[in-house]
């Protein structure tokens, strides 16, 4: 029965995905983005055959990306402005999780209204400055970017928020208290934009401890700016739970409104993936996150009310 389930589920969004209107890839930068060494390979698919496989389903692994780009995935019927979320995905830094961590959250964005962004963020780690670093640029930059075309790809400019998992929730934690300065001189008038998410939803958060600590890296200081966030992560997680938990009190700590769901099971890296742990129901929970944060409409509102 749960495979007929996963079958349907996996129909529905490729039904999704078949009446969205897709912009994209638009690279982020005009040549080589800032920082960029040019040593690495072609950029490659890195998945193996003995690789963990999610409800059954191959993950599509990317590596040596060093050309950032955005993909815009807008709802069928976009004939009134929305709300968007930038999808970061995880990866470790080393590689991103494209499908099961983007395109497919893109999908889902798309089922209820909002406009996907996948950001495809440079990975692996250049020599020498912090792993995030790159990365945190092209963040940066993508934020710009949207909200800079937010008219012309029906976004409303104040409801663009971040979605990220594992390494990419770090990278979204990294922009939610990293946005008053760029990490990078200016490009053009859309690094005069705000890069601040409105909102952020964080999903199996890795990297966000100091080595052996409990304490959060450098990087990671909430204060009252940061913007009101979700977060998710089950105690069997190959990540220590205790990054959720120090998150989450540092957020409460800068009177930041958090929301937090632990769950007892379920591991890391299942994306949306239906799995018999209630850990598989984060979805309808970050959606009642997003109404009660006025993002989305109330279950039930026609469009057009609130």
């Amino acid at each position: 029965m749960r495979r007929h389930v996963l079958a349907f589920s996996l129909l529905a969004l490729a039904n999704v995905v078949a009446r969205a209107d897709t912009i994209g890839p638009i690279p982020l930068w005009n040549g080589n983005g800032p920082g960029e060494t040019g040593t690495l390979g072609p950029e490659h698919d890195r998945t193996t055959d003995t690789d963990r496989r999610p409800a059954g389903l191959r993950v599509t692994r990317i590596t040596n990306v060093t050309v950032p780009t955005i993909t815009i995935y807008r709802p069928a019927g976009s004939g009134r402005v929305r709300p968007a979320v930038l999808v970061f995905p995880g990866g470790g830094y080393q590689y991103l999780a494209i499908n099961i961590e983007g395109t497919e959250i893109c999908e889902w964005l798309n089922s209820v209204g909002i406009v996907g962004v996948l950001v495809k963020y440079r990975v692996p780690p250049r020599e020498g400055p912090p792993r995030f670093a790159l990365p945190l640029m092209d963040a940066q930059r993508a934020m710009g970017v949207v909200r800079s075309r937010a008219t012309e790809w029906g976004i409303d400019a104040q409801r663009v928020g971040v979605i990220g998992f594992s390494a990419g929730a770090h990278l979204s934690a990294s922009l939610s208290d990293n946005f008053e300065k760029r990490a990078y001189e200016r490009v053009d008038a859309a690094d005069d934009l705000s890069c601040r998410p409105d909102f952020a939803m964080l999903l199996y958060p890795g990297a966000m401890l100091a080595p052996d600590s409990d304490k959060l890296s450098a990087e990671l200081a909430p204060r009252a700016t940061t913007p009101p966030t979700f977060i998710v992560q089950t105690e069997d997680d190959s990540v220590r739970v205790e990054t959720s938990l120090t998150y989450y009190l540092a957020l409460k700590a800068a009177h930041v409104p958090v929301e937090m769901h632990l769950y007892a099971s379920g591991g890391h890296g299942y994306g949306l993936r239906p799995s018999s742990d209630p850990v598989s129901t984060w979805p309808a929970r970050a959606l009642d996150w997003l109404r009660g944060l006025g993002v989305l409409q109330p279950s039930g509102t026609a469009p057009g009310q609130r």
